[in-house]
């Protein structure tokens, strides 16, 4: 089992319209093959930092997810509404890898 968790930060004034994005891209995200869970969490310390906490049975279920056609109309809609990029912890048995 793979586990991701992606940090994001958004723009005060784009709050809402990430998540309106969000909603979109967790819903087909959902249908994927491999997609244990797939959830959004906001911090309750900031209310612009977004957390998604993921869960895949395999790495190849999970590079399969990033070039779903859906992965790129989300980061192409979500790249104008973030502070800076995503950081994204991918988490297996053996290892954890940070981008």
């Amino acid at each position: 089992m793979i586990y991701v968790i992606a940090t994001t930060r958004v723009k005060p004034d784009s709050r809402e319209a990430y998540i309106k994005g969000a909603r979109d891209c967790i819903a087909a995200t959902h249908q994927e093959k491999g997609c244990l869970s797939y959830e959004s969490h906001t911090s309750i310390n900031d209310p612009d930092l977004f957390v998604v906490v993921e869960r895949w049975e395999s790495r190849e279920d999970l590079n399969a997810h990033g070039k779903a056609p859906h992965m790129k109309v989300w980061r192409e809609y979500s790249a104008p509404l973030k502070v800076s990029p995503t950081v994204i912890e991918i988490i297996s048995d053996s290892k954890v890898e940070k981008f």
